[in-house]
């Protein structure tokens, strides 16, 4: 850990001619005008991706960029500015212009600065993302000639390859100094099939996280995502119209934890909750949920894509229960909203760069594993929906309503599921959909590291997960049967 310190410590601040004592100017100069807390975000990042179609390798792209930013807050206002310049008279103009959120002079203390180290919740060193040309390539190839070896229905097979680093060194007027190293990869599969009657159907896999190169070979991702993608394209070949109607569902495990995510945990995030605009707003401690639904963001799991050691206000990444057995616990703060809310934070202040300012965002969010075994969960519904797979989809923060599109689900008749089915939506409110959950299995699994989540324009990666979930009614657009 000492040796990657040192390596975030020599790109950022040693090859910019910078040190802890310029970086001490930077803060007394965004302090200058009476700011009661200032920060100092750099950032070193690299971006490496590799595109496949059509059999050949036909795109490269390489990246490298950097840049500082400055934050002062008074109160609930925020000055930020940010260069792209990572050297002290592009800092030191930074700081002036964050400080002109206020005009009154104050002293400032002098600061004294601990460095501090991240938690190992994955490899640090920038050597995590580094892989031989020819092997990445000899990836892609490996899809390729995978996916037409499956199924003679694969017509057109594309990859691509993405493999990033980031470098981060932080500072605040309170002392706190932490540097901080993050992988991340992910490897993409996309497919496009055709039977005999001329029926197409696209596809796609994804496979990623937080973890060195090595370790994602390992795991031998091939095999399983492109085995995966054939087997969603050939389910959309099969599968016939979704019924409509309000009626049981039924939610695999894993990746459909992205509708909690999206129609809850936005809704428990800090901001939207200090100015009343949440659909959980003033709930705390309240019943909001079945007994059975435990929801969790964690941002302390190993290589998990939206695992952080630290967020990205230089404070250390934590677990923290949202919702217990149905009651409501916590928001999910950035330091701003702690403040304001009288609310320990929570380690939730993300950003997509140092060029935006940070805002509460989730990690890894998902519900916690229950007791039901999975085939009783699906054993107890005599006519509903399986859902496997999901699309996309939309939800209002303040009024917690949702559409979700799912892509890969099943008919459940008497028990068992039957028939594949295709073209259905899930209609719901976020809130009341958590009080129609009656049973969780005790198969709890995280996605596979594909996560991206949008906010206010910003996107960071996440994870979601959960496990086999039942809800007792929720509305299901399909097609109207007679």
């Amino acid at each position: 850990m000492i040796n990657s310190h040192l390596e975030v410590k020599k790109t950022l601040l040693e090859k910019n001619e910078l040190d802890d004592a310029c970086l001490i100017k930077v803060l007394n100069k965004s302090l200058a005008k009476g700011a009661e807390y200032a920060d100092i975000y750099l950032q070193h990042s690299v971006e490496e991706s590799w595109f496949l179609e059509d059999g050949v390798v036909k795109r490269g792209f390489y990246n490298i960029s950097q840049g500082g930013a400055v934050h002062a807050v008074i109160g609930e206002q925020s000055g930020f500015a940010y260069t792209e310049n990572l050297i002290l008279p592009a800092m030191l103009q930074a700081a002036t212009a964050a400080s002109n959120i206020v005009d009154f002079k104050r002293v400032s203390s002098p600061l004294q600065i601990k460095t501090t180290y991240s938690p190992d919740i994955y490899s640090h060193s920038y050597q995590a993302i580094v892989l031989e040309d020819s092997l990445k390539i000899k990836l892609l190839n490996n899809v390729n000639s995978l996916a037409y070896s499956l199924d003679s229905r694969v017509k057109q097979v594309r990859a691509s390859l993405s493999i990033n680093y980031e470098a981060l060194y932080f500072m605040n007027n309170e002392g706190e100094s932490i540097t901080e190293g993050r992988p991340l990869i992910r490897l993409d599969v996309f497919i496009i099939m055709m039977n005999d009657n001329g029926l197409k159907e696209e596809s796609h896999a994804g496979q990623g996280g937080r973890m060195t190169i090595q370790e994602f070979l390992v795991s031998n991702p091939v095999d399983s995502l492109v085995k995966e993608a054939v087997a969603i394209a050939d389910h959309g070949l099969r599968a016939e119209q979704a019924p409509a109607g309000v009626m049981p569902v039924v939610l695999a495990p894993g990746w459909p934890g992205v509708l909690l995510h999206e129609a809850v945990g936005h809704g428990l995030e800090a901001d939207f909750n200090r100015r009343n605009s949440s659909a959980f707003s003033k709930m705390m401690g309240e019943k909001v949920a079945s007994e059975f639904c435990t929801i969790i963001d964690d941002a302390t799991i190993p290589n998990a894509r939206g695992s952080l050691a630290v967020d990205d206000e230089g404070v250390v990444g934590q677990e923290t229960v949202l919702i217990e057995n149905g009651i409501l616990k916590s928001y999910l703060t950035d330091r701003l909203s702690a403040k304001i809310m009288g609310m320990p934070k929570t380690g939730n202040g993300r950003r997509e760069s140092y060029a935006f300012l940070p805002m509460p965002r989730m990690t890894n969010t998902f519900m916690q594993a229950g007791k039901h075994d999975p085939e009783d969960i699906i054993k107890s519904v005599d006519k509903g929906i399986y859902c496997i797979n999901f699309s996309g989809g939309q939800v209002d923060i303040t009024s917690g309503k949702f559409v979700f599109s799912a892509n890969q689900a099943y008919l459940i008749e008497n028990g068992k599921l039957t028939k594949p089915v295709k073209n259905l939506t899930l209609i719901g409110d976020g809130p009341e959909i958590l009080k129609e959950v009656s049973m969780v299995g005790y198969d709890l699994a995280l996605d596979n590291g594909i996560g991206v989540c949008g906010k206010d324009g910003q996107s960071v990666p996440v994870g979601v997960g959960q496990p086999t979930m039942k809800l007792d009614k929720l509305v299901v657009g399909g097609s109207v049967l007679g």
